[in-house]
């Protein structure tokens, strides 16, 4: 089976005058299941799209790894890797290790701290209508208020400082291709709202929706009290833990 294009000079080898789906990780490209990138890619591509990846753009410099392969037709998928980005840069006394075992020749410093987000953000500048899903580890993780170990802070969702449209947590391959199926017959991002495993930013309740709400304390609120802060983490702790959700 071949290896998925990453390159520009690839792509053209293929014959595509499009891509439907790039998928952008903090990880060196390694075609195997353990690789979540990888996962989702293949996924995808055997329901007949067209996928390429963007393994550890660099970020530091003109950005020409994100613009490379252009904007794709569907959405960009961006993950930090199979680990949260700071876990693989700091031991927990918060030193900087010297090796990273995803890349190549374990090699440090392929991965900007906070790679979701970073990522994100640079996609969101160059190409501010193309959607942006994010997932793997580091998202699902972060999805909620939580703290931050490494620069001792409360921080809101990750939805939030990343700029994405859609957060998919946990195992997403059929969530992914859901998404995937809607942007493909022409439904809105902003409008895909009703469906398993997502977490996005709204003003409102879909009107349709099938789930138990259960309201969080704000990040303000957790911010002005460490009670509420308590209450939110179990909440989401005990609802996370559930074999199966509450439906209406």
């Amino acid at each position: 089976m071949a290896f998925l294009p990453t390159t520009k000079k690839e792509v053209d080898k293929l014959g595509w005058d499009y891509i439907d789906i790039i998928i952008i990780s903090g990880d060196a490209y390694v075609d195997h299941p353990s690789f979540g990138h990888a996962v989702i890619a293949r996924t995808l591509e055997k329901e007949g799209y067209r996928v390429a990846i963007i393994p550890q753009p660099n970020w530091r410099d003109d950005l020409r790894d994100f613009k490379k392969l252009g904007a794709p037709r569907l959405f960009f998928g961006v993950s930090s890797g199979v680990m949260d980005s700071m876990v693989n840069h700091y031991t927990a006394l918060k030193r900087i290790r010297s090796d990273d075992a995803y890349t190549p020749n374990g090699e440090a410093g392929y991965r900007p701290d906070y790679a979701t987000t970073v990522y994100s953000n640079i996609l969101k500048e160059i190409y501010p209508q193309t959607p942006i899903i994010i997932g793997g580890i580091e998202a699902s993780m972060r999805r909620n208020v939580h703290y931050d170990y490494w620069s001792e802070t409360l921080k809101p969702s990750i939805l939030i400082e990343s700029k994405a449209d859609i957060l998919v947590y946990g195992m997403g391959e059929k969530i992914i291709v859901e998404i995937a199926k809607l942007l493909n017959e022409g439904i809105k991002i902003s409008d895909i709202n009703n469906i398993n495993q997502i977490a996005y930013i709204t003003k409102d309740i879909p009107v349709e929706n099938k789930w138990e709400t259960i309201e969080l304390p704000s990040y303000d609120d957790c911010l002005t009290s460490k009670q509420k802060q308590a209450k939110s983490i179990f909440q989401i702790e005990t609802t996370s833990n559930k074999i199966i959700g509450v439906k209406l």
